[in-house]
């Protein structure tokens, strides 16, 4: 990607969006499309057209989505189907329209087979039925895998969707009824040691597996993807037999118990962790396969303890920041 050329970064307030728009700015993009959902609704087609025809970007990151924990997706699945629809359908169709180099697409790993076999390859995709707590956002992402793959073979466009592991760091919703569990667990960290509570109560059995990765390190994968030469990223977009899709992961997995006790001993809670079976779990095991982002010659760089670290900081500020203008 030139260093001057328009890259259209949707959902930059996002976890993952942000991310990427840090990583760019970092690398000294200087001309980065940024909206907000009220400058920019992207569930609005009409809206959306005019600004792909306004703007014209060369490249873009499709972050922009309507996500959310197991509880939201369990209380909210026609939102989740239908927004994120709405909003990729949008962005891919005025992507083609205005001549869009390079577009892609952010799924997540809840598009693979609740009981397929571990680590997830991208083959996997299609082959079983899905967990059912999230079903309807899955099946939106893997819509829009169709949408890439489609558009590639009918118009020569050159789309990737990229699947990253479950994320954290700066920017994450730390709402308990709509956040993931990284996020949820450093929120109920804090007010527990702020209570000097001597329990925490953890949602499901513990004994789901989990991979996580830094937002930061996602956005660095992002990012490389995009910059690939382009004898590399055709093979990953013109194959007639294969979606164009590749997985962004850390590599290993934890249980909730082990995420949950080793940021207790990071951030210094003493207590006792105890789990509520009456939650669900979720998927009992997402460990993804990125050998093929790792072929590249992409590696994860940030490492569970400095991530837990970055992530309550970044909690802590924004917590502090949101005391500070209600106060004022």
């Amino acid at each position: 990607m030139d260093f001057g050329a328009p890259i259209f970064v949707a959902g930059h307030r996002g976890l993952a969006g942000s991310a990427i728009m840090r990583r760019l700015k970092a690398l000294g993009y200087k001309n980065l499309l940024l909206r907000t959902r009220q400058e920019l609704d992207l569930l609005d087609n009409k809206a959306v057209h005019a600004y792909f025809q306004e703007t014209r970007p060369e490249y873009v990151f499709l972050a922009a989505a309507k996500v959310g924990g197991i509880l939201a997706n369990r209380d909210f699945p026609a939102d989740f189907i239908s927004q994120n629809l709405s909003i990729q359908n949008n962005v891919i169709e005025e992507s083609y329209r205005s001549g869009v180099k390079r577009l892609l697409f952010l799924g997540s790993s809840c598009i693979y087979p609740k009981l397929a076999p571990q680590p997830l390859r991208e083959e996997y995709l299609l082959t079983g039925p899905l967990e059912l707590t999230n079903r309807p956002y899955s099946i939106a992402k893997i819509a829009g895998i169709e949408m890439c793959y489609s558009f590639n073979r009918q118009y020569g466009t050159h789309y990737l969707a990229a699947m990253p592991t479950n994320l954290y760091g700066l920017g994450d919703n730390y709402d308990l009824r709509t956040s993931h569990v990284f996020a949820a667990l450093i929120r109920k960290l804090h007010e527990a040691i702020g209570r000097g509570d001597n329990q925490l109560s953890v949602w499901g059995t513990g004994n789901p597996l989990r991979e996580f990765l830094c937002s930061d390190d996602m956005a660095d994968a992002c990012v490389y993807l995009m910059n690939m030469p382009q004898v590399d990223f055709a093979r990953l977009t013109t194959n007639e037999v294969e979606p164009p899709m590749i997985n962004i992961g850390f590599g290993s997995d934890m249980t909730i118990r082990e995420l949950a006790q080793a940021m207790a001993k990071e951030l210094g809670f003493q207590g006792r962790i105890i789990f509520d079976t009456d939650m669900p779990d979720g998927t009992p095991r997402k460990l993804l396969d990125s050998t093929r982002l790792f072929s590249f010659g992409w590696r994860p760089k940030i490492q569970l303890q400095e991530g837990i670290r970055l992530a309550y900081d970044d909690y802590v500020r924004r917590k502090l920041s949101d005391t500070v203008e209600k106060n004022q």
